[in-house]
C-alpha cells in the first residue's frame, strides 16, 4: 500500500514537473545545463559574526568582500597601476556614488572627465569579466544592472579578430557618456562586482544590541542576492520579545538602555516608551551603577543621561521579576540561584548567592514588596504590556523578524562545515551534556534540535505567553545548556549591585577550551554527520583576545573562531575589528580588521581597514559546485529530469 502511495506521488510529481518542460529537447538542454553547472569551480562564501548593530563597519566589510574586491583589481591591473591607483579604483567600487563625486572635482575640462570615463569603464568591464569567470552568462545577466545588460554584454563578449567592429565599441561607449549615462553605468557595474566577487553570506549570529543601527543591517541583509543567518543569543532574544516573551523585552531594553541605544526603540522601531518613562520618573533618581556605557561619539546632555539611567533601573527590576516565575515552574531549568530579589536581606542590604553572602551598593528597590518581591506593580506590569502591545505592532520589526526566522537556524550544516553561534554543550570529559525538557533527556545535536523547534513553535503563536516554548526562548539567552550563552550563570544582578568582582564572573562551558583539541572536533562534527577529516567548525559569540596571543584558528584549523569584535564595546579588549572567513574553491582564509573609521577616509584615501590574511585550509583539489550544498541539490534535480526524460519521451 505504502509503495503503491509513493509511485502515485513520484508519477503525480513528474506529470507536474512536465508542465515546466513540454518537449523532450526542453529536458534535454536542462539536463545538459545542470551537468554542466556542476564542473564550475564552488562560489566564494563570506562569513561575518557578531556585528552588533555597527551597519558602517559591515557595509564596508560587505562592499569589499574582505579584501576580495581589491584582491581581483590586484589580479587583473598590478601591471598597470600603482597601488595609489588600485585604492582609489577599488574605492570606486567600493562606494561609486561618492566616489564619483570626489573624482569628477578633481577635473577641470570635459575632455579629461571624458577620457577618464573612457578608461574606467573598459578597466569596469574587465574587472566584471575577470570576477564572474566562474559564472554561467545566465547568473552574471541576472547580476548586471537591468538598464545596461545589452551595453554591457556587447563590451564583455567583444571580438574584434578582423577589425570590423572597433569604431563600434568605440561609438557604444563614447553615447554612453555623451548622454549622460556614464555615473548610472559605473555605479551599475560597481555594485554587480561587488554581488560577484561573493556567491553567498553567513552571518554566524549576533546582528542585535551594543551598536547603534541593528534595524540598517537588516534591511541590507534582506536586500542580499544570497544569504543565511545562524542565530545569535542577541537575535534570540529580540525575536523572543517579539514572539510574546515579556523577559526578553525586559532584556532588550534594559541592554538598549545601558548602550545608550534606546532610539532604536523608539525611532527606528516606533514603539513608544513613554509609559516606561513615566514610571522611571516616578520611582528612581540618579545612580552611577546604571549610567549608560560611554562611547567615543556619545554627546548626552546630563538631563538626558539621568532620564535614561532610571528608565535602566525601572526595566532591569522589571526583569528581575519577570524571570522569577519562569524559574519557579521549571525546576528542572536549575536556576533557583537566579532568585535574586527573594535572595536579599533588605534590611542589611546582603544578599547571599551560591554560597556567598556579598554586601549590596546602589541599590533600588523602592517597587520591590519585600514580603513578595516577584511581585509586579499594577504600574510595571501595565508598562510591560503596553510596551509588549507596541513591540508586536511595529509593522519594520515583524518584517525584520519574520525575515530571522525565514532565513535563520539555530546551526547549519553547509558546504561539510558546520556553522554555529555559541556552541555545542559539553561536560568536563567532551560528553555531550543532556538536558531534561518535560521529562525527556537530550544532549547534543539532540538538543539543539529541541531548541530550535520550541523557538519556531513561540514565535509562531505569538498570543501565548507562558508556555515552554516561550519560557525555553529566554532560556536559550540564559541558561546553562544553552547552546547561546554557553555559560553557567548569568550574572546580571551582581554586576550592578556588588562591587566584589569575584561575584561578576561567569563559568563558561567546558567547550570553550576543549574547542582547542582536535579530537574533541572531530567528535562534534561527526555529532552532526559531517565528515570529521574534511569538515571545519565556524563559532561566532566569543570576542578573540588577538591581543593577548589568542589565536581564532584552533585545533589545528578544524575550529575557526570569527568574533574579533565589531562591535566598538569589545575593540579594547580584542585589539582588532573583527574577523571575517572567505571560502573559495582553493580553500579558507581569514581577514583581521582594524577599526573602521569612516567611508571619507576610504574616499580620500583608500584605506580597505584590512590588518592580515592567514591561510586556514588549502585545498589539494579545487572544489567544484558538484562538492556543495547546492551542487547535491542540483544532483538530485538531474535525476529527477532523467527520470521524466524516460517517463515521458522515451517510452
Amino acid at each position: 500500500m505504502a509503495m503503491s502511495y509513493e509511485k502515485n506521488l513520484k508519477k503525480n510529481y513528474l506529470d507536474l514537473l512536465a508542465r515546466n518542460f513540454d518537449r523532450e529537447e526542453k529536458v534535454a538542454t536542462e539536463i545538459i545545463n545542470l551537468e554542466s553547472i556542476l564542473d564550475l569551480p564552488k562560489g566564494t562564501e563570506h562569513f561575518v559574526s557578531d556585528l552588533h548593530g555597527e551597519h558602517h563597519a559591515f557595509q564596508h566589510v560587505l562592499r569589499n568582500g574582505s579584501g576580495n574586491v581589491r584582491e581581483k583589481i590586484k589580479d587583473i591591473f598590478k601591471a598597470s597601476m600603482t597601488e595609489k591607483e588600485i585604492s582609489q579604483f577599488a574605492a570606486l567600487v567600493y562606494y561609486p556614488e561618492d566616489k564619483l563625486q570626489v573624482i569628477k572635482n578633481q577635473f577641470e575640462s570635459k575632455e579629461e572627465l571624458d577620457g577618464w570615463y573612457v578608461t574606467t569603464i573598459h578597466q569596469m568591464i574587465d574587472l566584471i569579466a575577470y570576477a564572474s569567470s566562474k559564472y554561467t552568462r545566465s547568473k552574471l545577466r541576472k547580476a548586471l544592472p537591468e538598464q545596461f545588460v545589452f551595453i554591457i554584454e556587447e563590451l564583455l563578449y567583444k571580438s574584434d579578430e578582423y577589425s570590423n567592429k572597433k569604431p563600434y565599441y568605440e561609438k557604444l561607449v563614447q553615447q554612453i557618456i555623451d548622454l549622460g549615462q556614464a555615473d548610472k553605468l559605473l555605479i551599475g557595474l560597481s555594485y554587480t562586482t561587488q554581488r560577484l566577487v561573493v556567491n553567498h553570506l553567513h552571518v554566524v549570529g549576533d546582528i542585535y544590541d551594543r551598536g547603534p543601527e541593528p534595524d540598517k543591517i537588516m534591511e541590507t541583509l534582506i536586500n542580499y542576492h544570497s544569504v543565511d543567518i545562524q542565530w545569535g543569543n542577541h537575535d534570540v532574544l529580540w525575536a523572543g520579545a517579539y514572539a510574546g516573551s515579556k523577559v526578553c523585552l525586559a532584556n532588550i531594553l534594559r541592554i538598549c538602555a545601558r548602550y545608550d541605544n534606546l532610539n532604536i526603540i523608539e525611532d527606528a522601531y516606533g514603539i513608544n516608551l513613554r509609559p516606561l518613562v513615566n514610571l522611571a520618573e516616578k520611582y528612581y533618581g540618579d545612580n552611577p551603577a546604571f549610567h549608560p556605557k560611554k562611547t567615543a561619539d556619545s554627546n548626552l546632555s546630563e538631563q538626558e543621561k539621568t532620564q535614561i539611567t532610571k528608565i535602566h533601573q525601572a526595566i532591569s527590576i522589571i526583569q528581575f521579576k519577570l524571570e522569577a516565575p519562569i524559574i519557579k515552574r521549571r525546576p528542572y531549568f536549575d536556576m533557583d540561584e537566579r532568585l535574586v530579589l527573594e535572595k536579599v536581606d533588605y534590611d542589611t542590604q546582603e544578599i547571599t548567592v551560591y554560597g556567598h553572602t556579598y554586601q549590596l551598593e546602589n541599590t533600588c528597590f523602592s517597587t520591590v514588596d519585600r514580603n513578595d518581591p516577584d511581585r509586579l506593580l499594577e504600574e510595571e506590569a501595565e508598562v510591560i504590556n503596553k510596551l509588549l502591545l507596541s513591540v508586536q505592532q511595529s509593522e519594520k520589526l515583524k518584517r525584520h523578524m519574520n525575515f530571522m526566522m525565514k532565513e535563520g537556524s539555530l546551526y547549519l550544516k553547509y558546504n561539510g562545515n558546520l556553522l554555529i553561534h555559541g556552541c555545542i554543550p559539553v561536560d568536563e570529559n567532551g560528553d555531550m551534556e543532556e538536558m531534561e525538557i518535560e521529562g525527556q533527556k537530550y544532549g547534543g545535536r539532540e538538543l539543539l534540535d529541541q531548541f530550535e523547534m520550541y523557538f519556531r513553535q513561540a514565535f509562531a503563536d505569538k498570543e501565548t505567553t507562558d508556555d515552554l516554548a516561550t519560557d525555553l526562548v529566554w532560556y536559550l539567552w540564559t541558561g546553562k545548556y544553552s547552546s547561546l550563552f554557553g555559560k553557567r550563570a548569568m550574572t546580571t544582578f551582581e554586576r550592578y549591585f556588588i562591587k566584589d568582582k569575584a561575584s561578576h564572573k561567569e563559568e563558561k562551558n567546558p567547550y570553550y577550551h576543549l574547542r582547542e583539541d582536535v579530537d574533541m572536533c572531530r567528535k562534534m562534527l561527526t555529532e552532526f554527520d559531517l565528515d570529521p577529516e574534511q569538515g571545519h567548525i565556524i563559532n561566532g559569540h566569543t570576542p578573540v583576545k588577538e591581543r593577548d596571543g589568542e589565536n581564532p584558528i584552533k585545533a589545528d584549523g578544524k575550529m575557526i573562531v570569527i568574533d574579533g569584535g565589531f562591535s566598538k564595546a569589545y575593540q579594547s579588549t580584542t585589539g582588532i575589528a573583527g574577523y571575517t572567513l572567505l571560502y573559495n574553491s582553493y580553500g579558507m582564509q581569514l581577514v583581521a580588521h582594524q577599526h573602521f573609521n569612516s567611508k571619507e577616509k576610504v574616499l580620500h584615501n583608500g584605506a580597505d581597514a584590512l590588518s592580515a590574511r592567514r591561510i586556514v585550509d588549502k585545498e589539494l583539489k579545487r572544489k567544484k559546485v558538484r562538492d556543495t550544498n547546492i551542487g547535491e541539490q542540483l544532483q538530485e534535480e538531474i535525476v529527477l529530469l532523467k527520470e521524466l526524460m524516460s517517463y515521458r519521451y522515451m517510452n
